[in-house]
Formats: structure tokens, sequence, C-alpha cells
């Protein structure tokens, strides 16, 4: 399927159910993203049971019960969190409101599933973490580019296994169309998505953690910019940061709204990991000019060079490891440390990014 940036999109893997049907309750809130659908149908093919939904905008739920037919109508939020069979709640609200539905639904007792950003500002991380230490509850982040894409899964599982050596530098390019028209209002106010390195950027933060086996970095240089929407002011369209771990690996990574109209998907996201042994390249959602599916992978090492087309033979095990963690509070899926680091290393960049447009105003350059 071509991925276009349809609100919709639920990416489909191999089935691998870790529990027998009912053994899991989850419910979805705050459909104001369409990611929820690809949190929830990852869920789902692991085993978990969908039972509510509930968003204040009936439009958004009648499109939700159209993907997942199963799915009860909650009449409140409230319905969802005082449910004593819901064990985890999955929910997409707008950035800055995040962290406020999160610190709820950890105070019910529930284990909290929120796309990324999960933050977006350094005082709402501070609150999750301690409420996180006070109810023992989970503060998990869909960081959809690495968790959700094949390529990306067998990347890691290269790594763990030698191919390329020690991972020395991740390189990162997260371009996205902007499609303005249909974008909801908050997506164009710095006040609530929080800047392009806080949401886009986070994804590619969380990677190079992953690959780069690194649970401490610091941010050395960021940029942002408004290069070409005058008409939407509080909008950074283009952004860049390059990190180091405390193993010495370094990063560099881009994100940005420019996807031509002519590319067939709405980005071409590659990442780049080198190694001391060998390279791997990723080519996320399309083969550009070649190949209309995503998911290729090309290896070079000291055994030669090798290509994988992906799709449909890894799946995706974070879910399945999630529930399962949720369940037996273990940290297979991911390590709240991790999570969270990712989230302030994202926000960090943000916060200290020089404004090109700016920047180049007051600068004088020889």
């Amino acid at each position: 399927m071509n991925r276009q940036e349809g609100m919709n999109y639920a990416p489909k893997g191999r089935v691998n159910r870790v529990i027998k049907e009912g053994e899991f309750i989850i419910a979805a809130m705050a459909l104001n993203h369409g990611h929820i659908y690809g949190m929830c149908n990852g869920l789902i093919e692991a085993g978990a049971t969908l039972k509510w939904v509930y968003d204040s905008d009936p439009h958004k739920v009648k499109a939700f019960q159209k993907k997942f037919p199963q799915v009860k109508v909650a009449s409140s939020s409230e319905e969802i969190l005082e449910d004593p069979k819901v064990q985890l709640i999955a929910a997409a609200a707008i950035p800055s409101k995040r962290c406020e539905l999160g610190l709820k639904v950890m105070d019910n007792g529930k284990d909290y599933f929120t796309d990324k950003t999960p933050f977006t500002t350094l005082e709402q991380l501070q609150q999750a973490r301690r409420k996180v230490k006070e109810t023992g509850m989970k503060y998990m982040v869909y960081y959809s580019e690495r968790l959700h894409v094949e390529s990306a899964v067998f990347a890691g599982q290269l790594i763990d296994e030698g191919a390329i050596g020690r991972v020395i530098q991740v390189t990162g390019f997260g371009p996205h169309r902007l499609s303005a028209a249909s974008r909801p209002d908050w997506f164009f106010q710095k006040e609530f998505y929080g800047g392009i390195l806080c949401d886009i950027g986070s994804h590619q933060i969380e990677q190079f953690l992953y690959y780069t086996k690194n649970t401490k970095a610091k941010v050395l240089a960021s940029k942002v910019a408004n290069f070409n929407n005058p008409s939407y002011p509080e909008l950074e369209d283009y952004g860049d940061a390059t990190l180091i771990g405390e193993n010495g690996a370094t990063q560099f990574f881009r994100v940005d709204w420019f996807t031509p109209d002519g590319l067939r998907t709405w980005g071409d996201g590659r990442t780049f990991i080198i190694g001391t042994e060998g390279t791997i390249e990723i080519r996320k959602y399309i083969d550009v000019a070649r190949e209309n599916s995503g998911d290729h992978l090309y290896l070079v090492n000291n055994n030669g060079e090798r290509y994988f087309n992906l799709s449909g033979q890894v799946g995706y095990p974070f879910f399945g490891e999630l529930i399962l963690d949720c369940i037996n509070r273990t940290e297979n899926a991911m390590t709240q440390e991790h999570a969270f680091k990712a989230a302030e290393l994202c926000l960090l960049a943000q916060k200290q990014a020089i404004r090109v447009d700016e920047y180049t105003k007051q600068e004088q350059f020889l």
C-alpha cells in the first residue's frame, strides 16, 4: 500500500499474538492525530482487545469506528478512565495536551501510550517523571518511524548481531509533505505543536539513542527556520540538529515540510548508519523512481553487499513486548528512561535552536 498522508493509515504487519482474546483490554481517546490508528492496530495485531473509544468530536469517532467496528463509544473520557478492566489507554491528543491526559490516565491506575511528541515543555517532562515514580504506571511513546517500520526494526536486529560492528554515526532525514489545507489550526501554533525539532525531530533522536546504545547524549547545535510559509508565521518548516552520545557516537538529522507533490508518498524518510565494520542505509517509505513500496535496506560489510526487501517480513515486535511489559511490569519493549530521554533531548534541541531567518538578519557574513 502506498503510504499517503491519509489520517487513518495504520501499518499492517505479521500478526504475532502474545496473549489470548480478552487478556489485555485497551481504549483509545483524543483522536487528534492519525497515528492513533497505527497505535491501536499494532496493539490489536499483538492480541490486545480494543473496548472503548472517546473523543469530543463525533466525526473523528465515526471515522475511527469505520476502521475498528468492534469498538464501543464511551459517553465521556471518565467512562474509560473509571473502567477497571481497561489496562492501557492509547491517545493522540494535541501535543501540548498529551502530558495532562497522561497524568490523568496514570492517576487512574492505567498505563499510557501516547503519540510522539510526548511533551512540548521540559516542565511537562518533569511532571511525567514524578507521576511515573509515584504511580508505577508506564508513559510509553509511539516513536513510529522506528517502531512501525519493518526496515528500521530489521536494522536494529542487524546491529544487535554485530553486522556492522560498533555504531559510530547516524544520519537521519525526515521530510514530510505539508498539505496545509488539511491540517487543523493547532498544527500551525507553536504553543500547541512545540516546534519542528520537538515534534517530528523526536523520531530522529529516539533512533539515534537506540541504534547507538546510548542512554545519555548532548545536543551540540540545532537550527530551525520558516523558509517558505509566511502565511503561517509560527510554523517551522525546516530543522536540523547535531548530537553526541556518551559513548562518542554522533548524529546529524534534518526534518522538514518540503516533500514535493511529485513524490508518490508523504516523505522520503531515510536513515544512514555507520559502524566500525560496515554501513546500513534504510529507505523507509519509497525507493525514489524505482519502487513504490517501502522497507528497503542496504547492508555493506566485510562479507559484501546485500539488499533486503523487508515489507511483510519482520513484523512489529514492539507492540507485543509492550503488552507483556504492562502485564508483567517489565521493560523489554522500551525502557521508561529511553522514552523520556529521547523526549528530553528533542525539547533541548528545540529550546536552544538558532532561528535561521532571524540569525541571518542580525549577523554579518564575510
